[in-house]
């Protein structure tokens, strides 16, 4: 009798470990998400953070947010796949675009798709894209065919990453963590970039001006299109794809993150220097309340305002031929398309 309960007793231990064990493998590939929450919400209630930089929206599991698209991706990470890479948190080809509210909703977010999610050391070893599904999720993507200036509706799932709400999988492949992008209205026009000092950005100290009401400082502007004025570079010595330079008043810094765009290389830099800025105000640091940087994509080689052309155009509407005056040869160009 007492080894029939031995075996028993082990039999049972057995079969609620296998089952524990099965449940846990399910948790690690992720199950079929069902009866998830879901609503539409303002980028700026989206976005609201405490007093420690702590994003406090939890009202629903999934989101819905509108906006118009600030820039191209691949003008910011770099897609290309490569499921070879092995490298703990190194995700392979990335993907990400920042969108931007209208009207009173003073606010924006990012949205992000990473490959190889199994280098995150709580990722299963298969939870990661191949490059021929990664590839399909980017054509998935980008089916929409939208562009900067594009009024954009994403719904999908989110995470908090180093100071921002973002929209993303999760880490998570499986197919119902997808997010979605849905283009509303093509051309609805970029945001006319807000122009700001460094005295709005960074305090007498030259530390960051973090209020979490989000009304003021950094967070006020976070994931928008902003221009500064008035700055040159700290040094340029760096200047490359992806590099990350300093901008000065003489009094203030902020740095600067230069994006991918064709027209940033070795050598490309010619600003004359007091120069403006224009990009996107981004955050990525494990202190919530600093670690902010402008998001520049583009450089068109202009020689006073480093920026994309877009976001140039975008900062004076009515300067067509973009030599930064407005003046008749504006109205020349314009005639000119109207007669084409």
């Amino acid at each position: 009798m007492r080894r029939y309960f031995v075996d028993f007793l082990e039999d049972s231990i057995m079969k609620r470990l296998a089952i524990l064990a099965h449940l846990a493998a399910l948790a690690v590939v992720g199950v079929p998400a069902t009866g998830q929450t879901s609503a539409a919400v303002t980028h700026s209630d989206f976005q609201a953070v405490d007093e420690h930089g702590e994003h406090v929206y939890a009202a629903t599991d999934k989101v819905t947010l509108e906006g118009i698209l600030l820039h191209h991706p691949a003008d910011m990470l770099d897609p290309t796949p490569d499921d070879t890479i092995t490298e703990m948190f190194n995700l392979g080809g990335t993907w990400q675009i920042f969108f931007q509210g209208e009207g009173a909703d003073h606010a924006g977010t990012a949205v992000f798709l990473g490959q190889l999610y199994n280098n995150l050391p709580w990722v299963a070893v298969d939870g990661g894209y191949t490059d021929e599904e990664f590839v399909a999720e980017l054509i998935r993507l980008n089916s929409a065919r939208f562009g900067p200036g594009d009024r954009i509706r994403v719904t999908g799932y989110f995470l908090s990453y180093k100071g921002k709400l973002n929209i993303n999988e999760q880490h998570n492949k499986n197919p119902d963590h997808d997010f979605t992008i849905e283009l509303l209205a093509r051309g609805a026009g970029l945001p006319r970039p807000e122009v700001l000092t460094l005295d709005d950005l960074k305090d007498s100290d030259d530390d960051f001006i973090f209020d979490p009401t989000r009304q003021t400082g950094c967070e006020y502007h976070q994931s928008r299109l902003i221009k500064v004025e008035d700055v040159y570079f700290a040094d340029s010595s760096g200047w490359a794809p992806g590099a990350e330079l300093t901008i000065t008043d003489g009094i203030r810094t902020f740095p600067v993150k230069l994006g991918r765009g064709n027209g940033i290389y070795a050598g490309s830099n010619n600003l004359t220097e007091p120069f403006d800025v224009i990009g996107i105000m981004d955050q990525e640091s494990t202190d919530l309340t600093s670690g902010y940087r402008l998001y520049v994509m583009n450089y068109d080689g202009n020689g006073s305002v480093l920026a994309s052309r877009q976001h140039r155009r975008a900062d004076k509407p009515g300067d067509l031929n973009l030599d930064g005056i407005l003046d008749l040869d504006d109205l020349a160009e314009l005639l000119e398309d109207w007669n084409e």
